[in-house]
């Protein structure tokens, strides 16, 4: 899919402002890549390179075009991601339309286990944003200070629907979600995706105990699965991208 439709799809998402509204959320997407027989990783969770050049680049015009980018603090700890822009060019727009060259960076972390080292808080420029429960202790924003603002949002856990609600209020309309797999599927439990896009690349990893893009305990009942209208099919690198609009959402 070229950049040319993700632009129409954007204007077509941005028709909906008025509900997103009412809730009080972000337009969220979650985009990731697996391997043909559905792992984002291997079974030891070491990062595994799926995708290839030209998904990167769909990849990057997304996060460029989203007003944040998030992932769980098992990504930062497993992968190290800093979730910057890759293009200049992209960078440059950003900066264009008076926006950051990077779109707010999130780690959701409910015990505030972010090392003060990751890439995240220190690559590229634009603002971070670490969200943890009330066990992180009350010394956590002290101690990301001059790192990352810290949103205390939930006692054991991150409350979802309350971040997303903090976030929307600073002026985030339109988050794209990363990973991993524990967070994406607390977001689909919670009914707070709105499009799922991922990449099939053409490896097999294998192994029972592999991360999948959505882990967590599973959707026991038909009442519990999410369901998905397909929205548009691609090739790249050999792989197929699918993206879908979440049916029952809230």
């Amino acid at each position: 899919m070229g950049h040319g439709d993700q632009r129409k799809d954007r204007a077509e998402e941005d028709g909906g402002r008025s509900s997103r509204r009412a809730l009080r959320r972000p337009y969220i997407i979650v985009n990731m890549a697996m391997s043909a027989d559905g792992k984002i990783s291997s079974v030891g969770r070491r990062q595994v390179r799926i995708s290839g050049e030209e998904d990167r680049g769909r990849v990057d015009f997304l996060k460029a075009g989203s007003d944040a980018v998030m992932v769980g603090i098992g990504t930062v700890l497993a992968d190290n991601p800093s979730l910057t822009v890759k293009s200049a060019d992209l960078q440059r727009e950003r900066v264009l339309r008076g926006k950051a060259e990077n779109p707010v960076r999130i780690v959701v972390d409910s015990r505030g286990r972010t090392p003060l080292t990751a890439d995240i808080l220190h690559k590229g420029g634009g603002e971070r944003i670490i969200a943890v429960s009330e066990k992180a202790g009350k010394d956590a924003p002290e101690r990301y200070r001059g790192l990352a603002t810290v949103i205390i949002a939930g006692r054991d856990e991150v409350d979802l629907p309350l971040l997303m609600a903090r976030l929307y209020d600073l002026g985030i309309e339109r988050l794209m979600v990363e990973g991993g797999g524990t967070l994406v599927a607390s977001l689909f439990s919670g009914g707070l995706v709105d499009e799922f896009s991922t990449f099939v690349g053409n490896l097999i990893i294998g192994g029972k105990d592999a991360p999948t893009p959505v882990d967590g305990r599973g959707f026991l009942n038909d009442n519990e699965f999410v369901n998905l209208s397909l929205m548009d099919v691609g090739e790249a690198d050999e792989g197929v991208l699918l993206r879908w609009r979440v049916k029952n959402r809230r």
